[in-house]
């Protein structure tokens, strides 16, 4: 059975930081029941945290997303058989998902990025205060994301380092859905005005997209960025029909020379 924290709230401890939202609900799954509790037992007494709730299992706290509202949960990033990663990435799934703050004794930047990826927002040492861990549920609960600053160098090259294999293996997985419908429709050889009116989208973020899409492939026009994908938009186009009915990228033009190139429009970019 799980132990809730009584949820009378105790008057502020002198000199402690408050997080910057109104009342919280939060809850703490551990599987080590003297930590949960005492977690739970030190955020409750916090003003800003409406209730602080101690779970200790994976399924409880799955039980408890259903049940109650949650802002905030803390995860045990040593749960048997990766429930933490999995739990991570079933929360970050819902209509309305907690912002996850993973615990563990180390940080490694491995770990960060696996936590991240699955949807956490947040990585901290359960050897850090309880004003530390105040301060970064008040950033999560903004919107932020807080990595170890110590770990922060690692995780940027190993994120850089996963989008470069990324593009290499498929360039176009780097790119959000929207940016492939606009490549797409470059590559057919429409103009901006064009891709705009196909799919209903202002000309200036058109351009926006654009701009995003060919920074992520490390090119500089349209035409770089259309000979760099063009593979994998012949792939792609088959899902997407142009306006006289062909697939898109299928239509033979010069764009790099013979009969495989693709159209590109000859108005600026």
């Amino acid at each position: 059975m799980a132990r809730t924290c009584q949820r009378k709230r105790a008057a502020p401890v002198p000199g402690r930081r408050h997080l910057a939202t109104a009342p919280i609900d939060v809850l703490v799954l551990d599987r080590q029941r003297t930590f949960a509790d005492a977690i739970a037992k030190w955020l409750q007494a916090d003003s800003r945290v409406a209730s602080a709730t101690a779970v200790y299992s994976a399924q409880l706290a799955r039980c408890m997303m259903v049940t109650s509202h949650i802002d905030v949960m803390l995860v045990d990033a040593d749960l048997p058989d990766n429930s933490a990663l999995t739990l991570c990435a079933e929360a970050s799934s819902r209509d309305h998902p907690p912002r996850i703050i993973v615990l563990s004794a180390s940080a490694e930047a491995g770990r960060i990025v696996a936590a991240v990826d699955a949807g956490a927002a947040a990585w901290v040492r359960k050897d850090e205060s309880g004003e530390h861990l105040l301060h970064v549920i008040g950033r999560v609960r903004r919107g932020e994301t807080w990595v170890p600053p110590a770990e922060l160098g690692q995780v940027f090259r190993l994120l850089l380092g996963e989008r470069e294999r990324m593009r290499q293996e498929d360039p176009l997985a780097v790119l959000t859905l929207r940016e492939r419908d606009v490549l797409l429709h470059v590559a057919e050889g429409a103009d901006r005005k064009e891709v705009a009116a196909r799919l209903h989208l202002s000309v200036n973020t058109v351009r926006t997209h654009m701009q995003s899409l060919m920074a992520k492939l490390g090119v500089h026009s349209a035409l770089e960025a259309v000979a760099m994908t063009r593979s994998w938009l012949d792939v792609a186009g088959q899902d997407h029909r142009g306006t006289a009915g062909e697939p898109l990228c299928s239509r033979p033009s010069t764009a790099r020379g013979g009969q495989d190139g693709f159209m590109i429009s000859r108005r600026i970019w």
